[in-house]
């Protein structure tokens, strides 16, 4: 009775402890993404925005390593230490417990280059931090497929919730990497778009666009002074 007891408790804890690692996780990647080059979070001063995602990804990496040790423990199924570092090296299941394994070393490289940042190089660090973004999606597919519990009722909502979340904070990013045209250009734009157009979509009269120039370049020399 007490083998089954033992047993059941570190079912429900490697499980319980993988879904709590999976949102530490998706927090850690949102808050890398919302994070801009000079380490601040949006409404945050910079010392506030670099120690919530340092202490989020410790959190994470705790109930990661709590995930591994009850996974190993479990006699449910028989899963060698190794197998938790050397990605691929399970025999059970092993493409998907090795994407766990290779989401597992790519956080350790993480946390142990942001410790070591002052030594290493901006430049080395930010190389490594770029596989985060493939490290998310191996430790979400790992959770998907190792086990039926995020397949179905609200932890698959919450799943889903996870991967709309890091999506909206993609966009995000990716709307305000765009950069926007320079006055003189955007001048020209608002000109072009409203000149009167003829038949064939061109402009009627060349002198309108000569006529048109003098002003674009005053509205350049406002959007400059403005």
């Amino acid at each position: 009775m007490n083998g089954i007891t033992s047993s059941t408790a570190l079912w429900y804890a490697s499980r319980a402890t993988g879904v709590v690692a999976l949102l530490l996780l998706t927090a850690v990647m949102i808050l890398g993404i919302l994070v801009n080059r000079q380490g601040r979070l949006p409404g945050l001063p910079r010392f506030a925005g670099v120690s919530l995602h340092r202490s989020v990804s410790l959190l994470s990496v705790t109930f990661v390593g709590v995930h591994v040790a009850t996974a190993i423990a479990d006699p449910y199924v028989s899963i060698r230490a190794v197998a938790a570092i050397v990605p691929f090296a399970s025999s059970y299941k092993p493409f998907w417990l090795g994407l766990g394994a290779l989401a597992l070393d790519v956080l350790i490289a993480l946390i142990v280059t942001s410790l070591l940042r002052a030594r290493i190089g901006r430049r080395t660090w930010r190389g490594v931090h770029w596989l985060a973004y493939a490290s998310w999606p191996a430790a979400f597919a790992h959770g998907i497929t190792s086990s039926t519990d995020l397949r179905h009722g609200r932890l698959l909502d919450l799943a889903i919730a996870c991967c709309a979340a890091v999506a909206a904070a993609l966009v995000w990013r990716l709307s305000g990497s765009i950069p926007a045209p320079p006055p003189a250009s955007r001048a020209g734009l608002m000109l072009t778009a409203a000149a009167p157009r003829g038949r064939q979509g061109r402009a009627e009269q060349p002198g309108a666009a000569r006529s048109a120039a003098p002003a674009a370049r005053h509205l350049s020399q406002k959007a400059e002074i403005r």
